[in-house]
């Protein structure tokens, strides 16, 4: 049966951030991710998760309201990225988070291509109990972003053959880059290590898209440690749209049945 997290930096957003976590687990969440939990200490996550996992965190931006969307792909930065990631990892170690997406940034070329590589190989080194993702996102939502492709990132991570080193699965950027998210995931199953889900192509509560949500849970349900975020807008209150994640969990429970 597949695990579903909810994203607090999008959902229960009603609420202060410290307050989503309760709402998640008493909406029928098994757990939750967050963008970037830095603005708060450890010790208060701790005390607003209590036994809910927190399953996945991303590495420090930069300065959002300026343009960075991450350092682990631009020449020049290896210093600031490797101190972000160091400060990522002690979160997620902290906080028993298993999975750290590392933002690759605003970049290009194959001279950006190398520095991410090597970035990533130098992460996984450092944080030896952590598994590291890496994310295509579409050029419209982040312009100028490094990886944008699945093929792409497919090739690094070939390249790089590293088991803790995997690829995240968003259905709306697979289907903003490629226009059929199914058939990236029938390309790319084998690397993934984190999935998220949205509708298509209004990126509010999930399905849509061409691809059939319980089809994706099943595939899910059979690979190890392999999370569902919840990573949309809603449409109207979030406790209000959370039909779709009823509906999936009325199924399974069936299924187990």
């Amino acid at each position: 049966m597949p695990r579903f997290a909810a994203n607090l930096t999008l959902l229960f957003t009603e609420v202060p951030m410290l307050d989503r976590p309760d709402w998640a687990r008493r909406t029928g969440f098994d757990g939750v991710e967050v963008l970037f939990p830095y603005d708060h200490p450890v010790a208060d996550w701790e005390r607003a998760l209590g036994d809910l996992p927190l399953v996945l965190i991303n590495t420090p931006p930069g300065d959002w309201l300026s343009g960075d969307r991450g350092f682990a792909a631009r020449p020049g930065d290896e210093t600031t990225f490797r101190d972000g990631f160091l400060h990522a990892a002690d979160y997620a170690t902290r906080l028993k988070v298993p999975t750290v997406h590392v933002m690759a940034g605003v970049a290009r070329g194959p001279q950006a291509e190398a520095v991410f590589t090597e970035n990533l190989a130098w992460a996984a080194e450092q944080a030896p109990n952590l598994r590291l993702t890496i994310e295509p996102l579409n050029p419209e939502d982040m312009p100028g972003y490094f990886l944008n492709d699945f093929d792409q990132a497919a090739r690094i991570l070939d390249d790089l053959n590293h088991p803790r080193i995997g690829l995240q699965f968003d259905i709306w950027h697979a289907a903003r880059l490629h226009g059929d998210a199914e058939r990236v995931w029938e390309d790319h199953e084998a690397r993934v290590n984190h999935v998220q889900i949205a509708g298509f192509p209004s990126r509010n509560e999930p399905g849509g898209g061409g691809f059939s949500l319980p089809r994706l849970c099943d595939a899910v349900a059979g690979l190890d440690q392999v999370w569902i975020g919840a990573e949309y807008r809603p449409a109207r209150g979030t406790a209000q749209g959370l039909f779709w994640l009823q509906a999936l969990k009325s199924r399974d429970r069936l299924i187990g049945d």
